[in-house]
């Protein structure tokens, strides 16, 4: 299994008026996160260390939205061949990035990685485990309980969903403090002013975020009575859910 990339993100500028995830956030898409994300590395170890708690053998792992592979990538190194994996990605670049990542693990067919839009498909295996990290933000409001239920669906009994998310405040004062936190954090962490501004402006409508509680309202809706917040900073947060034995 390949490394993922560390190419730095500073004085990336989006290529057009909307986001994309295109060859050049591929290229830097790591860095680019560990910039961009509060407590990134924390965030991420949390997701694994709670994640293990729920893989059963000769299961199923989903990654939904997996860009490089990063999130999975822990649990392939931890699990082998106890475990089927499948990443979701829609964009070619992250596809292919990630196919050649995981190269090895494609040709022996316990790893797949989907060209799939999840509102449309969603993979057919028995997962123990479902990641959504920072993907479903992405998706239309309009679809997005369809794709937690479905998640809800194809869990195991015993099994888990960690969704992460960026999100709203739960009023606009608060809201506006939380980004203006986020954005100075970001000048701290190399960006100037101007990429801040030019990613939020191209993020607009594309990234569609929505309060905690909106989200914790899907995952109970979709059947999940144990929700859990597992980690929070400024409007930033996961949810562990588990589906009952």
């Amino acid at each position: 299994m390949s490394q993922a990339s560390s190419s730095n993100s500073q004085g990336h500028m989006p290529a057009k008026d909307k986001w994309e995830f295109d060859e050049s956030v591929t290229n830097c898409f790591d860095d680019m996160l560990r910039r961009s994300i509060p407590q990134y590395d924390v965030m991420r170890s949390a997701v694994f260390n709670l994640g293990t708690h729920y893989v059963q053998r000769k299961s199923a792992i989903f990654d939904l939205g997996c860009s490089r592979g990063e999130a999975i990538a822990e649990f392939v190194r931890k699990y082998g061949a106890m475990v089927r994996y499948h990443g979701v990605e829609v964009s070619q670049p992250m596809l292919k990035a990630a196919r050649e990542r995981f190269a090895g693990m494609i040709d022996t067919g316990l790893l797949q990685i989907h060209d799939m839009d999840l509102r449309h498909k969603f993979p057919m295996d028995t997962p123990s485990l479902i990641l959504s990290v920072f993907t479903l933000q992405f998706v239309p409001i309009n679809y997005r309980q369809a794709i937690l239920d479905k998640c809800y669906d194809a869990l195991l009994p015993g099994g888990a969903m960690i969704l992460v998310e960026k999100i709203l405040g739960s009023d606009g004062k608060i809201d506006n403090v939380l980004v203006d936190e986020y954005h100075q954090l970001k000048v701290a962490n190399g960006y100037s002013k101007e990429e801040v501004d030019r990613k939020a402006l191209s993020l607009e409508g594309v990234l569609v975020p929505v309060t905690a509680q909106w989200n914790e309202d899907m995952l109970h809706k979709a059947g999940f009575s144990t929700v859990d917040c597992f980690w929070r900073l400024y409007n930033f947060a996961g949810w562990i859910a588990v589906k009952k034995s």
